[in-house]
C-alpha cells in the first residue's frame, strides 16, 4: 500500500473540496482548500518525496469558461515531471494523446466510456486504439445505490464530476469486464470525497476482495486511523490518495505521516 498524491484543479486554481458539492452550473463547490501555489510546485513537491503514480484532476468540464485555465495548470504539472504523474478530466480518445505528449504517465477517463448510463464499449475501444491500455486508467467512482436484500449495500459508478448516476454496479463482474481495457484503476467513494469523516469501509473490501490490477481508493480519510484501517480492509493492496486532511492543503495530517503510516 501506498501514498498516491493528488492535485485537483478547479477555475484554475489547486483545491480541495467536497466531491458531491461541484456543480458545472456556475462552476461551483463547496472549497476545503484554495492554494495560492501553482500545480507544478506540488508536482515537484511530490517528486522530491519520492511518490509516484499520483493523479492530476481537471474539475472543470470542457464546456466551462474556466477549463483552458485549468488545462494551463494541470499541464504544468506535467511538463515540470514527464511520467510522474496520471491525468483525468474530459479525456476523450481524441485527445488523450495530448496529455500524454505533455507529460502523463496515464490518462484516467470516466465519462467518456459512460454514455446513458451504460458502458461504451465502442468509445472504450477508441481510446485503447488511441493510447494503448497500459496508458489508461478507469475512474469508477461511485455513490451507494438502493440497499439491496442481498447486501448492505450497493455501490454505483458516477460520472461528469460525480454528477451522474449510471446503472452500472461496481462490483467483481464489472471489475473483470473492464480490466481487460485498463491499467488501473481509481475510485473515489463520491459520497464521503472530501469530507474528512472515514473511509467508505464496503468499498474498500470490496475492491480488495476482486483484487487483480492496481487501485487506488480516494474518499474520506481524515485521520491515521482511517488509514490503518484502509490498511487492514484493503489487505495491504489497495492504494490510496488523501487530499483535504494533508497540511500541505490545509488539514492536520503531516504529510511524512501518512507516507509512513502507508509503509
Amino acid at each position: 500500500m501506498k501514498l498516491r498524491p493528488c492535485i485537483d484543479i478547479h477555475n484554475g486554481k489547486v483545491k480541495q473540496i467536497v466531491g458531491s458539492s461541484l456543480r458545472d452550473a456556475g462552476d461551483v463547490a463547496s472549497e476545503n482548500y484554495v492554494s495560492t501555489r501553482e500545480a507544478a510546485f506540488y508536482s515537484n513537491m511530490y517528486r522530491e518525496l519520492g511518490l509516484t503514480g499520483g493523479h492530476v484532476i481537471l474539475l472543470n468540464s470542457v464546456d466551462s469558461p474556466y477549463y483552458e485555465m485549468t488545462k494551463k495548470q494541470a499541464f504544468g504539472a506535467l511538463l515540470a515531471n514527464p511520467g510522474l504523474l496520471q491525468v483525468g478530466g474530459g479525456i476523450t480518445a481524441d485527445n488523450a494523446q495530448e496529455f500524454i505528449d505533455a507529460g502523463a504517465s496515464h490518462v484516467i477517463v470516466t465519462s467518456y466510456v459512460f454514455k446513458n448510463g451504460k458502458v461504451s464499449f465502442t468509445n472504450l475501444k477508441k481510446l485503447v486504439k488511441a493510447v494503448g491500455k497500459e496508458r489508461i486508467v478507469l475512474d469508477l467512482s461511485c455513490k451507494a445505490g438502493d440497499e439491496c436484500k442481498d447486501e448492505p449495500e450497493s455501490y454505483y459508478i458516477v460520472t461528469d464530476r460525480w454528477q451522474k448516476m449510471t446503472d452500472v454496479k461496481l462490483c467483481s463482474e464489472t471489475l473483470d469486464e473492464l480490466s481487460e481495457y485498463c491499467d488501473e484503476f481509481l475510485v473515489h467513494a463520491a459520497d464521503v470525497e472530501g469530507k474528512q469523516n472515514g473511509i467508505e469501509e464496503n468499498v474498500v473490501k470490496l475492491l480488495a476482495d476482486w483484487w487483480k490490477r492496481p487501485i487506488t481508493y480516494a474518499g474520506g480519510v481524515g485521520s491515521i486511523s482511517d488509514i490503518k484501517t484502509l490498511k487492514k480492509l484493503g489487505k495491504e493492496k489497495i492504494d490510496v490518495t488523501v487530499g483535504s486532511a494533508l497540511d500541505i492543503f490545509g488539514g492536520k495530517l503531516k504529510m511524512e505521516d501518512v507516507i509512513t503510516a502507508c509503509e
